[in-house]
């Protein structure tokens, strides 16, 4: 990218740290395993999530995710947690 992170707005840099931390637990395969997504979800998303400690829990949240059924989550796939949990979490944040 051209831009500086200076220069970028607080939505754009969002989104890059989105990215990264995607990155972060999938390397550079680009998709998160199970054990990768449970991890980034501990320890990314825990004030939004609850911690997942039952596999059951885990094999539902990765089921509805794997839309292509590869037995990993591509970051498009990623993408849709993140935007449900962001929409269901609006109202925390929804300055009345």
């Amino acid at each position: 990218m051209e831009a500086s992170h200076e220069d970028m707005s607080e939505l754009e840099g969002g989104m890059i740290n989105i990215i990264k931390v995607f990155h972060k637990y999938s390397g550079k395969k680009c998709k998160l395993k199970k054990t990768e997504l449970k991890e980034l979800i501990n320890n990314e998303m825990s004030h939004f999530i609850m911690k997942i400690h039952e596999n059951d829990v885990l094999d539902q949240l990765f089921t509805d995710l794997d839309q292509n059924g590869d037995l990993e989550i591509d970051f498009k796939e990623f993408i849709g947690l993140i935007a449900m949990v962001t929409s269901a979490c609006h109202d925390l944040f929804n300055p009345k």
